[in-house]
């Protein structure tokens, strides 16, 4: 039984594709980092988002393109290119969620789930979370593996959503 994390189906379908043992997607191949886009994605609506560049796979944060316009690097019109992809910053919502999927799911030890359901109220939350965290020796490390592949799997599904699916570098230059 698979976990049902955003991204894993579009994950699935790569990897059977690869195997050969499941259709090839339909979703145009982008060297793509999904950490940065992660990043991005998971940045402050308001000052955040930035855009992809269709044809390096760069990811491009906003305050970047604001200084590449600044020094006379890229054109003001360059940004509504058919090779840019917008990415619009979603917030911070879904990294609550995967604080609380990760007490209620991983977290076998009572007194500590309390402590950490107690941490995540109110402003400061994911401060206080990680400050708990770390009282307890690899604790900290375990949140960073989980919270970072939930991510990467938003991002894979937002490429997915936007016709694209993330591929290495190295097989990006090889097609």
């Amino acid at each position: 039984m698979g976990r049902g994390w955003h991204g894993d189906l579009e994950l699935a379908d790569q990897l059977e594709a690869r195997l050969g043992t499941g259709p090839i997607p339909v979703l145009r191949p982008l060297a793509v980092d999904l950490d940065q886009l992660a990043d991005i994605l998971e940045g402050d609506p308001m000052t955040g988002g930035g855009r992809v560049d269709l044809r390096s796979g760069e990811v491009w944060p906003q305050p970047a393109i604001e200084y590449a316009l600044e020094v006379g690097e890229e054109d003001e019109d360059d940004g509504d290119a058919p090779w840019w992809l917008p990415v619009d910053s979603e917030g911070s919502r879904a990294g609550y969620r995967d604080m609380c999927e990760f007490i209620t799911t991983t977290v076998p030890d009572e007194d500590r789930r309390d402590r950490l359901e107690i941490a995540i109220q109110g402003r400061g939350a994911f401060r206080r979370f990680k400050d708990v965290l770390a009282r307890w020796p690899g604790e900290l490390e375990r949140w960073f593996g989980f919270s970072e592949e939930r991510q990467r799997g938003r991002a894979r599904a937002w490429l997915a959503d936007a016709g694209y699916c993330a591929v290495p570098p190295a097989e990006r230059a090889a097609r």
